[in-house]
């Protein structure tokens, strides 16, 4: 698997920056849509940038864009499938769940995911999941970024609420 490992403190600075980005896009409480979201505003992240589109009845969630940068994490192109078709069954799990919980509350969401599931237990994604709605309400995409670190004897995954 050839990808681009960044160090926690870089990975950070740049959740940092698109959160930035995401949270001056946000009027009066409500959230941002994909319209409102300009790819120039955090250019330099765009490699390691996904879009996630949320679907309904029943809930699923296909990527409908993945930078050129998550190709060596997910052993080639993802952008129009859905999570079973990414993930093995438990990693597809953790992601429904994950992604659930932002769908659900509108709120941002961060955590790290091994990638045990792709032969490579020394290595982890740290995540961003930004929620979109085009009605300022209902959540209706995610903005995501991923940059893989490399962490020795780290637990298997994990995330928290932003």
């Amino acid at each position: 698997m050839s990808v681009q490992i960044g160090t926690p403190a870089t990975v950070m600075r740049a959740h940092q920056e698109l959160f930035a980005y995401w949270s001056g896009l946000r009027r009066g409480g409500r959230l941002p849509g994909r319209l409102d979201v300009d790819p120039a505003g955090f250019k330099r992240l765009l490699p390691s940038v996904c879009l996630i589109d949320v679907q309904s009845d029943p809930r699923d969630y296909k990527v409908r864009l993945a930078g050129t940068g998550l190709y060596g994490v997910f052993g080639g192109e993802i952008t129009g499938q859905r999570l079973s078709e990414i993930y093995t069954p438990t990693a597809a799990e953790y992601w429904r769940v994950e992604l659930d919980k932002i769908v659900e509350t509108g709120r941002p969401g961060v955590g790290y995911h091994n990638l045990a599931w792709r032969g490579a237990a020394q290595m982890t994604i740290l995540w961003l999941r930004l929620p979109l709605a085009a009605n300022g309400r209902n959540v209706n995409m995610l903005l995501g970024y991923d940059t893989v670190v490399g962490f020795s004897g780290a637990e298997a995954s994990g995330g928290r609420a932003a």
